[in-house]
């Protein structure tokens, strides 16, 4: 995506994982949306490894879900 790309998107977080990136980006003293851009940045080559929901067999299973 270009940078002078500047669509607009609403992203949903649970409240405990948005305090954490707000209190990173008071921390930096940088945006929501520029903490959230170098997130995506630095993970993107991992979580493309993730099987897609088409993908997973029934032995799939979601280490990331904390809900569970």
């Amino acid at each position: 995506m270009a940078g002078s790309d500047k669509r607009k998107q609403s992203l949903y977080f649970p409240e405990d994982m948005l305090k954490e990136i707000q209190a990173e980006a008071t921390r930096q003293d940088r945006s929501l949306s520029w903490i959230v851009q170098k997130a995506w940045k630095i993970a993107r080559k991992e979580i493309s490894k993730y099987p897609s929901i088409n993908d997973a067999g029934d032995d799939y299973v979601d280490d990331d879900d904390d809900d569970a």
